[in-house]
């Protein structure tokens, strides 16, 4: 099975919910009434798409309703291609075509896959040839350790550790310096989880990036969020923060496969204008892969390709 069969068969409880409602309330009058517009606002704001999507998509149903007259057009189609155009903007491929050594800051909040993120991603770079190292800067866990530890092994990638309860700006420091020493392409930095609303672990966070940057110029040269996509529209709270202190080059989206929410991912773009990357649907190495706005948007009403 393709990517994108996966991908519309793991975003089927957001699907299912949403096509046959949207077509149940637009084929039931000859005009698209203010009643109309209520439904089809609950409903696509209870699937997270949030207020301001929400309202583009109603308006261009609205306007294809006045030009073009019920039964001449897929209502579906309307709002998935509207969807799509939200999605499709910014620089949706990871940063290649620098000279030297990039690195990816990989950040988000406890439990949304950053450090299996991480190992994924270093796994596809390596299979391309590039040459890929690690970097644990979660040192408040030592499982997070261990963990990246046990991916290094897997993949035969070099990866830059220190003690639990190591400092971590000092870890990535010197994760740099190790990079830079054998001529890597990508350093992946594994952050320590924290939540958005801590001042202090976030200004921990804007530590890391300081040093990495006295390092390298330019260093992190990608800064991903790792969102977890069953949080739905608490993932947008967290995109704001992270973004306010450290500036965000792109979101990797995970676990699309366990939400009916599946919306929040339009949302946050359409609000942040921070293009997604990468988006996971399940465990496996080949289930994280790049970000396809045609496709998501597809997939998300039930169309084909």
């Amino acid at each position: 099975m393709g990517f994108f069969q996966k991908l519309k068969e793991k975003l089927g409880r957001t699907q299912n919910h949403l096509v046959h409602e949207f077509r149940r309330v637009i084929s039931r009058s000859s005009k698209f009434s203010a009643d109309d517009a209520e439904e089809l606002e609950a409903l696509l704001l209870s699937a997270d798409f949030g207020m301001a999507m929400t309202r583009r998509i109603i308006e261009a149903t609205r306007k294809a309703y006045e030009s073009k007259g019920k039964g001449n057009f897929d209502t579906i189609k309307v709002a998935a291609e509207t969807v799509e155009e939200a999605l499709d903007q910014g620089e949706k491929s990871l940063l290649m075509d620098r000279e030297g050594l990039t690195v990816v800051s990989m950040v988000g909040v406890n439990g949304t896959g950053k450090t299996t993120t991480c190992a994924k991603l270093a796994k596809r770079l390596n299979k391309e040839g590039r040459k890929v190292g690690l970097a644990a800067c979660d040192t408040f866990r030592a499982a997070a350790i261990d963990q990246l530890k046990i991916w290094s092994d897997r993949l035969e990638v070099p990866l830059t550790s220190g003690s639990y309860g190591a400092d971590p700006a000092a870890v990535a420091h010197d994760a740099v310096a190790s990079a830079l020493a054998k001529n890597m392409d990508y350093l992946f930095i594994d952050t320590a989880g924290r939540l958005h609303t801590k001042h202090n672990l976030m200004q921990e966070l804007e530590k890391v990036h300081r040093v990495m940057g006295k390092k390298l110029e330019g260093a992190p040269h990608e800064t991903l969020l790792v969102l977890d996509a069953t949080t739905g529209m608490n993932a947008l709270n967290q995109a704001r923060e992270f973004n306010k202190s450290v500036p965000l080059s792109g979101l990797v989206i995970t676990k699309l496969d366990g939400t009916s929410k599946a919306g929040m991912v339009v949302a946050i773009q359409n609000e942040l204008q921070i293009p997604v990357k990468y988006i996971g649907i399940g465990e496996q190495a080949d289930d994280l892969q790049p970000f396809d706005a045609q496709e998501f948007s597809h997939a998300l009403f039930g169309l084909e390709s």
